[in-house]
Formats: structure tokens, sequence, C-alpha cells
């Protein structure tokens, strides 16, 4: 029998914590329900969920904060549920490594689908080739585990991405899919609702500022300098393009 994939729910609502908490576990999930950031830490040292559900008002703490201190410490997935509609809190919400945003009230069938959409891009999966918008060479040697571009090195099987000395640079699961898409379309304008389908799959929503953030974010990680961007460039009116050359090793 498989092992039932890791969960942690945090609210401060017990009501919430125990409706999800029951909900999840019968499909199929393990739970664990917790309701403070520090409840959540002392979880993650001892054992570490594959993805945490995080409201962000907490009373007396910072769900932001939360939510960065796991990027910077955990890879997992990590899933917004809040009362917080606010679109600028849905931008932070991105900013801060989010893979998805889900406002209360909300439907639980949906947020499971949400749910399991993050967990299956936080798999290894095999590359699909992206379709041709424009004119462009294909990635050199075909496709491959490993994408050489700039001056970095994009592991697709080993979902890792090195700087030319070896040094990691840690990726959200939705960074990491968006780069994957662009690495493998190198000289191809790829729309925003292109990537939207790569990175979120049938839980895209509306809300299609998501690209919009994530690039910026990938900027800041890849680019010497974010505002005069030569990897990810904008194409006005038709979406994102990757400049250098991939090579397939």
């Amino acid at each position: 029998m498989t092992t039932p994939t890791h969960l942690a729910v945090l609210d401060d609502e017990v009501d919430i914590t125990s409706l999800l908490g029951h909900y999840l576990q019968s499909q199929g999930f393990r739970v664990s329900t917790l309701h403070s950031g520090s409840a959540l830490m002392e979880l993650m040292g001892r054992d570490p969920p594959a993805l945490v559900l995080l409201d962000l008002g907490l009373p007396g703490e910072d769900g932001f904060a939360i939510a960065r201190q796991l990027r910077e410490h955990w890879h997992c997935g990590l899933v917004i549920v809040t009362g917080r509609g606010d679109a600028i809190d849905k931008v932070v919400g991105l900013e801060v490594g989010a893979d998805d945003y889900v406002t209360k009230p909300f439907d639980l069938r949906e947020l499971v689908a949400r749910i399991k959409a993050v967990l299956r891009r936080l798999e290894p999966a095999p590359s699909r080739p992206a379709p041709l918008v424009a004119a462009a060479a294909p990635v050199s040697g075909g496709e491959r585990s490993r994408l050489r571009f700039a001056q970095w090195l994009l592991d697709t099987a080993a979902r890792r991405l090195c700087d030319s000395q070896g040094r990691e640079m840690p990726l959200t699961s939705g960074e990491f899919d968006l780069l994957s898409a662009f690495a493998r379309a190198p000289g191809r304008v790829l729309s925003r609702d292109y990537l939207l389908e790569q990175t979120r799959g049938r839980s895209a929503g509306p809300f299609d500022r998501t690209i919009d953030v994530q690039v910026g974010r990938l900027r800041r990680k890849l680019e010497v300098d974010p505002e005069d961007p030569q990897i990810i460039k904008s194409v006005r009116g038709a979406g994102y393009i990757l400049v250098p050359q991939v090579v397939a090793e």
C-alpha cells in the first residue's frame, strides 16, 4: 500500500481545521491540523508535510512571514487559504512563494483539485514540447533532462536549478514549471494563457496576473539586473520569450 501524502492545515479557527482535516482524510491524505506558526515550524522539523494549507489571518502572527520562512527552509507545496481576497494580498502571496491562493468561502472539491495540481507539479515529470507561437531554433540535442542557458543549468529530472559554480537556486514548484516551459521553447514567444496552463493546468483561474508575478520572481533570481532583463523578455501584447540559446546535455 502507498503511504498517504502528508498535508498540514494551519488556521486559528478550530472549526476550519476540523472541517478540512476530516474532509482531506476522507480523500486519502494524512493531515496535521495546527493553530500557530510555531506549531507549524515544530512540525516541519519533525515530520515535514508535502504541502501546507496556510491561513494568513493568524492572531498576532504574520502569515506572509510564515510563507517566506517555509520557502527559505523547506521544499513543499504551499497553498494560501484565507478570507483576504484583495488583489494586492493575492499578488503578495504569490510573490512570497505560494503555489496557489484560495479565498474563503471555498468549495472543498475545488480545494482538493488545487492541492492535487500542486502536488503533481512537485513530482518530476517528462518534458512536454511547447507549441510554436513564433519561429525559433529548437533546443540543441533534443529533449533531455539537463538544459543549459546563460550561466544556468536546469535539471528537469531532479527539479534543480544551479549556477555556473554548481550552487543551487531555490525555486518554488510554480517557478520551476514556468522556467521549464521557457527552457523547452527558447526563442519562442509564449502567451500568458499557454504559460498559465503549463504551470497551473486545470486549476487555472481568471487571475492571470499569476504569470506576471512568477516571471518577476524568476527575473530576480536569474537576471544580473532584473529591471533590464536579458534572459526572459516581455513581448508587448504577446507574452514572454526566453532569449538565450538552450543546449541540452
